[in-house]
């Protein structure tokens, strides 16, 4: 009897350790394809057959490229680490070229920070005094050219800032404005686009009035609730708005989307018959006619005739 029992022990025991054997592999097996790959009940909605595209090959240039940025700020940093600074004249200071002054300097502060002794923080402050030195020399060559070629840098002959020139520009601007509007009145329109919605309207109306009466020019009103295709042809979503029309053409321009009043009105106008008189391009829209050849004219340095302004008069 004791025989036979330890037989059927060793019998079950044998079976115990082969099934525990079984489920520690299987267990680290779920567990390796589980660190990479997310579980079968995780991604059912791929199904079986779920394609998916392989990763991009890495570019060997663009590797190279990143390695190559990550090296300029080192290669910078050393530039002038270690440098002889008493070799460094003040002359060469003042001739030197304005990223390697700023890249001494900033080496020369941090020393300065790291070491705050006396000759450190002495240097540093020289070279301090020597960047405000030459911006002090450069501010006073800047006036001596702007003073000697008033012609091409001085905007104080066409928008001057004293009083009496600003009241003698303002004059000239409504001058030019006023004569602008009251010549094209023969050949060009506004139409304009209102809606029985529109609670701004109104106020518009009472302004129009005045400037028919000053200008005497043709307005047409049209409600876009009984005309959309006039709206839609003009792709006119917002009331009120001033749309400028010129007979015998096509091409029209948008004046105003909202209320506007009566100044603001003659000058966006003024801009826009002159615009499509020709007399301005869209890079000098906002000049006027008594600003051609200064310095508001945007272009006009292009005008010279093939001489360059920094080869003297």
């Amino acid at each position: 009897m004791t025989v036979h029992f330890s037989q059927k022990l060793c019998r079950y025991g044998s079976t115990f350790i082969l099934a525990a054997g079984l489920w520690i592999i299987l267990s680290t097996c779920c567990h390796a394809l589980g660190e990479g790959n997310p579980q079968f009940y995780e991604k059912q909605k791929e199904g079986w057959f779920w394609y998916h595209d392989p990763p991009p090959e890495p570019d060997e240039n663009e590797e190279q490229k990143i390695s190559l940025v990550q090296q300029i700020p080192q290669q910078q940093e050393n530039r002038y680490r270690g440098a002889n600074l008493e070799q460094v004249s003040l002359e060469d200071l003042w001739k030197m070229y304005p990223d390697d002054f700023q890249q001494l300097l900033d080496h020369v502060q941090n020393l300065a920070v790291q070491a705050p002794t006396e000759e450190n923080t002495l240097r540093y402050l020289v070279m301090q005094d020597v960047a405000r030195r030459k911006a002090l020399a450069y501010t006073n060559s800047a006036m001596y050219v702007t003073q000697k070629y008033g012609n091409l840098f001085n905007i104080n002959q066409v928008y001057p800032t004293s009083r009496p020139g600003v009241t003698a520009r303002v004059q000239i601007q409504n001058q030019e404005i006023g004569q602008t509007i009251s010549n094209a009145r023969n050949n060009h329109a506004l139409i304009y686009f209102t809606s029985p919605t529109c609670g701004f309207c109104e106020k518009q109306n009472g302004i129009l009035s005045y400037f028919v009466e000053k200008y005497g020019w043709t307005i047409k009103p049209v409600d876009i609730s009984r005309q959309p295709g006039v709206a839609a042809r003009f792709n006119i979503e917002t009331t009120p708005t001033l749309l400028l029309i010129k007979k015998g053409r096509e091409e029209h321009m948008t004046v105003s989307v909202g209320v506007v009043t009566l100044t603001e009105l003659e000058r966006k106008l003024y801009r826009a018959v002159r615009y499509l008189q020709g007399e301005t391009r869209d890079d000098n829209f906002l000049m006027y006619d008594f600003q051609k050849g200064s310095a508001f004219d945007a272009t006009s340095i292009l005008n010279n005739e093939g001489k360059q302004p920094w080869q003297g008069k």
